[in-house]
């Protein structure tokens, strides 16, 4: 009788590039700043590059769409780094993230801190090439970035302050570009909170056991055996929030269709999702780099 093995969840994968390629005093920083995995990178992305056609009415030009792209790069990494330094002691009694850099010791948490200094420096930075108007709300996102990793302690929607201060991007390409930020651009984030919501909630799942097990919170422990039901819910938040958002932006028609891209492209990941089986759920969170892609295309798409 053949006995199935469980799948192996940690994300970090020794004997990848970083191991092969990566002198080993850099190997724990790549890591600490998610690197070597680099969805959450994408996942800021889109919805930032998405922003920035939309106030552009167009694309972009490449310094607006350079200083963007590597300051949610930074932000990205740097929130990594904050909560892997809140969760050093939780995170080496889960089996997805037992192997990170501070739960298994291979960087002292000094050495995070400092680290975090750097990413933190060279991402304000890049506020010298913005707007003061922009710094202003830059700097508005910090307590989000710092209050998310104590999220899962007292509160089951830590989702949601992620899915604030990953998308705050949004909010900074139209007060660069426009001057302001219109009620279209608002709708815009809170759609992306909403997407944010439902894929990190599929993501929690991976975790759900060794999180009850500890004490910690998700949107994942909170929906329980409805989390499907739960999940196509915010993935229709989503598209109904950047839909009306388009329109208020003027979008053209083909932005429309955009939306029924999107719209298809989340039921189907809908349709899949097995709360019994981390490794198909962690496989539909990434799928969403793609709805982030055609968040971007259909941005592009509405300007013409």
């Amino acid at each position: 009788m053949t006995t199935l093995s469980r799948p192996d969840l940690s994300d970090i994968h020794h004997g990848d590039w970083v191991d092969r390629r990566l002198p080993a005093a850099w190997r724990p920083y790549t890591r600490l700043a998610r690197l070597d995995r680099p969805v959450g990178i994408w996942l800021t992305l889109f919805p930032c590059w998405a922003a920035l056609i939309q106030a552009s009415h167009g694309l972009p030009n490449f310094l607006q769409l350079a200083i963007f792209s590597l300051g949610a790069l930074l932000m990205r990494s740097a929130g990594s780094t904050v909560n892997d330094i809140a969760d050093r002691k939780f995170d080496g009694h889960v089996e997805r993230t037992r192997f990170r850099p501070l739960a298994s010791g291979k960087l002292r948490t000094l050495h995070a801190f400092v680290f975090l200094a750097v990413e933190l420096m060279a991402a304000a930075s890049l506020l010298l090439f913005l707007t003061p108007y922009t710094r202003l709300v830059a700097i508005s996102v910090l307590p989000l970035v710092f209050l998310y990793p104590l999220c899962k302690r007292f509160t089951h929607w830590p989702q949601a302050v992620l899915g604030a201060a990953f998308n705050w991007g949004m909010l900074m390409a139209w007060a660069e570009l426009a001057g302001h930020i219109p009620a279209g651009a608002v709708m815009m984030w809170a759609g992306a909170i909403a997407w944010q919501i439902g894929y990190d909630t599929v993501y929690a799942y991976v975790d759900v056991r060794d999180d009850a097990r500890l004490g910690l919170k998700s949107t994942a422990i909170l929906f329980g055996r409805h989390g499907k039901m739960w999940i196509g819910l915010f993935y229709a938040l989503a598209v109904g929030a950047w839909s009306l958002g388009g329109w208020l932006l003027g979008m053209s028609p083909p932005y429309a269709i955009g939306m029924l891209v999107i719209a298809a492209h989340l039921a189907w990941q809908t349709w899949r999702i097995d709360l019994a089986r981390p490794d198909l759920n962690y496989r539909l969170f990434l799928a969403n780099i793609l709805t982030g892609a055609l968040l971007a295309c259909a941005a592009l798409s509405g300007t013409l």
